[in-house]
């Protein structure tokens, strides 16, 4: 441990903010990093004030630059699953977080960090953005699950260009495979974003839980299977109080 808190909390206005906090390194990730994040993403779970969580980094220069190369330098192949797998329990943990997840992505987004992205709900980025998997240039591959959301996210084709090359791409590039939802001037990125956040927080959070839920799986299952949880979870929205509230309003042409 260094004695710096290497991800940084903060909650306002129902929005809890997790920063990468190791700008000296471009917010590398490493075991401290992960271990602190599952901590942090819990306790936004667990507060009912929370209903968005924001990720971004500090300073200006990278969201997350990718994993600690120092870290992962002298590991054998068990030593790398292990580390690979350490990994995969911090997206896991982000992908299934009962509250929606939005990447605020300035700077460099690269390798592990572009996995953690994905990992989110939604990705807003800077104009200045740059995004890449970068591995094959160290005799590497990408380890938690970049091969395989970037392929579902992107394609295989466009995918395996990433892969296989390394190369960086911009964010209007990004912004156009689908990887990004906006893309916004450096000085707009997190104002529009909380703006985003906020939006949703003003939304069912029953109903945002059950449609992240509903995609989420959804999308892993065949056609049928998925419509069938669709329909459970839609079902589950109407012992809410939010959809008595809004069903009534609506009907009232109330508010």
């Amino acid at each position: 441990m260094n004695g710096k808190d290497v991800v940084l909390y903060e909650k306002q206005e129902g929005i809890a903010y997790l920063t990468f906090n190791r700008p000296e390194a471009m917010n590398a990730l490493n075991t401290e990093v992960n271990l602190k994040l599952i901590e942090l993403l819990g306790k936004a779970e667990d507060d009912p004030e929370v209903r968005v969580v924001i990720l971004k980094g500090a300073g200006d220069k990278a969201f997350v630059a990718g994993g600690d190369i120092k870290e992962m330098l002298d590991k054998d192949s068990m030593g790398a699953r292990d580390y690979a797998l350490a990994a995969k329990k911090v997206i896991d943990r982000i992908w299934n977080l009962k509250k929606p997840v939005i990447a605020a992505i300035q700077g460099f987004c690269l390798g592990g960090g572009l996995e953690y992205a994905l990992a989110c709900d939604l990705r807003t980025a800077s104009e200045k953005a740059r995004f890449a998997v970068p591995e094959i240039n160290i005799g590497i591959m990408p380890g938690s699950a970049g091969t395989q959301r970037l392929a579902r996210m992107i394609g295989i084709t466009k995918a395996k260009q990433m892969c296989f090359t390394g190369d960086m791409i911009g964010a209007k590039e990004a912004l156009d495979l689908g990887i990004l939802n906006e893309v916004y001037p450096p000085d707009e990125l997190l104002p529009k974003t909380i703006e985003l956040a906020k939006k949703i927080a003003s939304k069912s959070a029953p109903a945002i839980t059950l449609i992240k839920s509903a995609i989420n799986k959804g999308t892993q299952m065949d056609l049928e299977s998925a419509s069938l949880f669709e329909i459970d979870c839609f079902g589950l929205c109407f012992s809410t109080r939010e959809q008595k509230a809004g069903m009534q309003a609506f009907v009232g042409k109330k508010k």
